[in-house]
């Protein structure tokens, strides 16, 4: 999964600060390719423990995320549990982040925010 971002930059300090998403790769600009440049940070897949998978991110945007328009709804994260979930809260509130609160879906829990491109990104914690 990639997302194009306005900022790369910001975005990296962003999924980083909030998320725990260092940058693993750094992709430099190349000559014969379209986009300048592209990080990718490690993730951490649910279902391939022994497997990392990679989040990108790539500098382009020029206009704002909108979810009403095709392509991307929404990203989202999965936590361990709901005991995971209810500490983000206090984190996200000490970087700024502004967050809604937990919500119950019935299959488990939500916590919705939005990132410095306005994308919206959920923290999923399975129910049970």
């Amino acid at each position: 999964m990639r997302l194009t971002v306005t900022d790369i930059e910001r975005s990296r300090a962003f999924y980083d600060a909030v998320l725990g998403l260092p940058v693993a790769l750094d992709l430099p600009p190349d000559a014969d390719e379209e986009y300048p440049r592209t990080a990718l940070l490690p993730l951490r897949r649910v279902d391939l423990p022994a497997r990392d998978s990679l989040f990108g991110l790539r500098p382009v945007a020029s206009d704002r995320f909108d979810e009403d328009r095709v392509g991307l709804d929404h990203v989202s994260f999965a936590v361990a549990g709901l005991a995971d979930l209810e500490r983000a809260p206090r984190h996200l509130d000490q970087l700024g982040v502004a967050h809604e609160g937990i919500k119950d879906i019935g299959a488990g829990f939500i916590l919705e925010l939005r990132d410095p491109d306005d994308i919206a990104v959920e923290l999923f914690a399975p129910g049970g």
